[in-house]
């Protein structure tokens, strides 16, 4: 027969729990600030703006 398992402690649970909202926190952070220097333009490396390649494409 299979047997239940050990009710995990509260403290353990408590742990894990704030891990996950702190990782869930720290995303959020991010996303925002990104999504902050997308708006103000900033944003360098991960993110091309189009009115450059609109300009390249009236060049040609």
């Amino acid at each position: 027969m299979a047997c239940p398992k050990k009710k995990t402690s509260k403290s353990k649970r408590s742990m894990r729990r704030a891990a996950w909202k702190r990782q869930a926190a720290l995303q959020a952070q991010r996303a925002l600030s990104i999504g902050k220097s997308i708006l103000t333009e900033r944003a360098q490396g991960f993110y091309f703006p189009e009115a450059e390649e609109e300009n390249e494409d009236e060049q040609e």
